[in-house]
């Protein structure tokens, strides 16, 4: 790293003075990492014991929050190192937990949460798409995962559910970026966060065994990680629209524009989504029923966009203009992309929907 990082306020300017590059390009994109880690953001919410500087996933949620409020890009990349940390820590496989948490926890590995295909898959919307064949004690990978965030070419480490070809269950593996058949594609071109490091892969003939075994029964692990793994990504929905907010009440127009009481209502329903996400969490409630989870994501999905909405209507025709714009358009941009993240918004009404329709029946 070119600017040494000894804090989590040293990481936060540096996230802060980088968000244009990171959202418009990759020269800083393998600096998120390990700034993050430098300044012990990975840390939060693990206990000591491992590694950790301790607290619960509701601090790790802050902790998102605080650098999505800079840049969506780096608070993207944290949720994907941090969901992986928190299969790890879920996992019974004590092994290949203290093998590789510490690289994670310090920002020296990156690691991706590959699940977004068996979060579908839990909720029926897609087969898995990595077939698992018996190969000698393990398995023989074989598939591909089309979009997977955080795969830093200087190492990185994935999570994926896998289909045994001999009907065992599926199971959870992980895999590494310089496992002979693991094949990381050029990055995706999307329309922004392009420092995310996004690409797709290709798993070729990967051998897999007792020792980079996740979970060997994805239907029981899933639906136990999936709370931390959509409440870790609401952080990123929650910085976002805090940074929206805050721009609104900063523009000098925002009072005589009459939107005080908007930025208030906007606050006030913010605050009261935060609290219901904490609170699932906290009673474990999330994990034996998922629609209240759900609710509080797609409502913090449309917080976002009327904070955006409310930023533009506070900063006027000053934020159509390149010269006096600010961060404005790079939100814009970033907040496009709230309602698409796996699970996207679409994916989670379709799946309440459906819970409606089995208990009517």
């Amino acid at each position: 790293m070119s600017t040494a990082i000894r804090n989590q306020d040293d990481a936060l300017a540096w996230v802060s003075a980088h968000a244009q590059s990171l959202n418009d390009g990759t020269d800083h994109a393998d600096q998120i990492v390990p700034v993050l880690g430098a300044a012990g953001f990975f840390r939060i919410g693990v206990a000591p014991e491992l590694g950790g500087s301790g607290g619960s996933t509701a601090d790790a949620i802050d902790a998102i929050a605080r650098v999505a409020e800079r840049s969506l890009t780096a608070a993207f990349v944290f949720w994907g190192q941090r969901t992986f940390i928190e299969y790890l820590l879920q996992s019974p496989n004590a092994g290949l937990r203290e093998s590789r948490l510490p690289a994670l926890l310090a920002g020296e590995l990156a690691g991706a949460t590959g699940l977004s295909n068996a979060m579908k898959f839990l909720s029926g919307i897609e087969s898995l798409s990595i077939a698992a064949t018996p190969a000698g004690a393990g398995w023989r990978l074989d598939g591909k995962l089309p979009w997977v965030t955080n795969l830093r070419r200087a190492g990185f480490a994935v999570a994926a559910a896998v289909e045994p070809s001999d009907g065992q269950p599926p199971a959870v593996v992980a895999f590494f970026g310089d496992t002979p058949g693991v094949t990381r594609t050029v990055d995706l071109q999307l329309l922004a966060l392009r420092g995310s490091n996004t690409a797709a892969i290709d798993i070729q003939g990967v051998a897999s065994g007792a020792a980079e075994l996740i979970h060997a029964d994805a239907r029981s692990f899933l639906p136990r990680v999936r709370p931390g793994f959509l409440g870790l990504q609401c952080g990123m929905s929650i910085g976002l629209a805090r940074a929206c907010i805050a721009a609104a009440k900063a523009s000098g127009s925002a009072v005589r524009a009459g939107l005080q009481s908007r930025i208030d209502a906007l606050e006030s329903g913010l605050a009261q989504a935060i609290d219901e996400l904490k609170a699932g969490l906290a009673s474990g409630s999330f994990a034996a029923q998922a629609a209240p989870l759900f609710r509080v994501r797609i409502r913090l999905a449309g917080i976002v966009r009327e904070a955006m909405d409310l930023e533009l209507d506070a900063s006027g025709g000053r934020a159509y203009l390149v010269a006096t714009t600010g961060d404005f358009a790079r939100r814009w941009l970033e907040a496009a992309f709230v309602p698409v993240v796996t699970p996207s918004l679409t994916q989670l009404h379709g799946e309440l929907e459906r819970q409606a329709a089995l208990r009517a029946a």
